[in-house]
């Protein structure tokens, strides 16, 4: 059981961003929304993590309402990354890590909070780094720093609103990686992804937004399907076959 959300909408003040969002993100899958700008990937995962409010629908998490969850309680069970972060203060890489184990620390970060820690900068292949200001970071090191941030909190169900913007090539690639190990590891992860090629590649799943609405892929095609694409994107899509999937080019 991951994360399911029902008739769900949300605006502001009379302006409609989301329309009665149903959708289900199973446990040790990697689910991707696309979509194109504006079409509310953002906000439904802002909403999904508990940072703006669920004001007309009903959201569970592992079983459990997110509407009844302490701040605490939700911050053990979902990582977030946004798609943006601001520095403000020059912490220390490693102390920016740190603060992914708030919901565990009472009063000084313990033995187990350090070594999550250093565990995670591992993963992510940033350990160089520990000692930087976070500050004079590139925008890439810093996405990855918050990547590190997110997996030290140890949340069973990870939201990721664009994590590859910012990225190289090769840090893609790692990043990708890491979700993969993590789904197979029972994992929920649900990401907001750009690239179609990237998402159909390495996701489980696939969700479609437009103008607010949830588009589901007929299930007689697959979700590469040219016609589902075009639609969602109002572009005219080809597909190419490639691996039991396909790479998808605008025509």
């Amino acid at each position: 059981m991951g994360f399911f959300v029902k008739n769900l909408s949300f605006g502001y003040g009379e302006n409609i961003i989301l329309h009665n969002i149903t959708l289900r993100a199973n446990a040790g899958r990697f689910t991707v929304l696309l979509g194109k700008n504006g079409s509310g990937k953002s906000t439904l995962i802002k909403i999904m993590a508990g940072l703006l409010p669920c004001k007309a629908g009903y959201i569970e998490v592992l079983g459990r309402d997110i509407g009844k969850l302490t701040s605490t309680e939700r911050a053990g069970l979902i990582g977030y990354l946004s798609q943006f972060h601001t520095p403000i203060f020059p912490f220390l890489v490693e102390e920016v890590v740190l603060t992914g184990r708030a919901s565990y620390v009472f009063t000084v970060p313990g033995r187990k909070d350090l070594e999550k820690t250093d565990e995670a900068m591992d993963k992510v292949g940033i350990t160089h780094l520990r000692k930087r200001p976070y500050t004079e970071l590139s925008g890439g090191e810093r996405q990855l720093v918050m990547v590190a941030r997110v997996l030290a909190q140890e949340p069973e169900v990870i939201l990721l609103d664009e994590p590859l913007s910012h990225l190289d090539f090769s840090n893609q690639a790692r990043l990708l990686a890491l979700i993969k190990d993590l789904v197979v590891k029972g994992l929920t992860v649900v990401a907001v992804l750009h690239d179609p090629n990237t998402a159909f590649f390495y996701g489980d799943d696939f969700l479609f937004m437009k103008d607010g609405f949830i588009i589901e892929p007929q299930k007689s095609k697959d979700p590469w399907d040219a016609s589902t694409l075009t639609e969602v994107y109002d572009t005219r899509i080809e597909t190419v076959p490639f691996r039991g999937r396909s790479l998808v080019m605008p025509i």
